[in-house]
């Protein structure tokens, strides 16, 4: 009959001394995050595009007139502050005074000339 022998492993001190090499599991997690993070942001960006309002990204005051088909939306940016106007079709009827002219450009911009600043003209 043969016997078998029992071989026992023993730990070293150096083996003792290394870390683990598996690291965290959940170390890639904060990585995950990020890449979360960076794609809402892209999201958000190519949204905004879609609709032409990138504009409401810069510093500057901006005015945007947005037209549907039953209704209009006036989007006006001052400083940080963004206010929301929708517009109607109703009429309105009442007495009152001409306070000044609004002149389109070229370009398609509107300018609005306060009455007391209006040149006058005299028709010819």
């Amino acid at each position: 009959m043969s016997r078998s022998r029992v071989t026992r492993s023993r730990v070293t001190p150096r083996a003792r001394s290394r870390g683990d090499r598996g690291g965290d599991p959940l170390a890639g997690l904060v990585n995950l995050f990020d890449l979360g993070i960076v794609l809402a942001l892209a999201f958000l960006l190519a949204a905004l595009q879609s609709v032409n309002l990138t504009d409401l990204l810069t510093q500057e005051n901006v005015t945007v007139l947005r037209t549907e088909a039953d209704s209009q939306t006036l989007i006006v940016k001052e400083g940080d502050t963004i206010r929301t106007v929708r517009l109607s079709k109703d009429t309105v009827t009442g007495s009152g005074r001409r306070v000044g002219e609004v002149f389109r450009l070229a370009d398609g911009r509107l300018v609005y000339v306060d009455g007391d600043n209006a040149p006058t003209t005299t028709p010819p």
